[in-house]
């Protein structure tokens, strides 16, 4: 699940904060950061100002472009819960909008 960098960062903060973030990762581009979700998540993701497709193209797990690294040397890494970061991200845009760095 991608959203712009400055939403996706606040995200990132808060979910840190709630222990609740998994794995999170900069496009390859840059203007972007992805979450990891469960699969099956894009079937059903409906939230403006994001996009989600199923399939994820995980860096190795050293790439600087980590922002929450995968747990360990695992390739594997864990999920966000998808309606865990659905009501984040609307906080963060609520937060970025009342700080005047919205609307996104």
């Amino acid at each position: 699940m991608t959203v712009q960098v400055r939403h996706g960062l606040e995200a990132v903060d808060i979910l840190r904060l709630r222990r609740a973030c998994g794995a999170v990762q900069q496009t390859s581009g840059g203007s972007a950061i992805a979450f990891l979700v469960p699969a099956g998540t894009a079937l059903r993701w409906h939230l403006p100002g994001s996009s989600c497709t199923p399939g994820a193209d995980l860096l190795p797990p050293t790439d600087p472009r980590w922002i929450i690294p995968p747990a360990g040397a695992q390739p594997c890494a864990r999920p966000t819960d998808a309606w865990v970061l659905r009501s984040v991200l609307c906080e963060a845009a609520t937060t970025l909008t009342a700080g005047g760095l919205g609307p996104l």
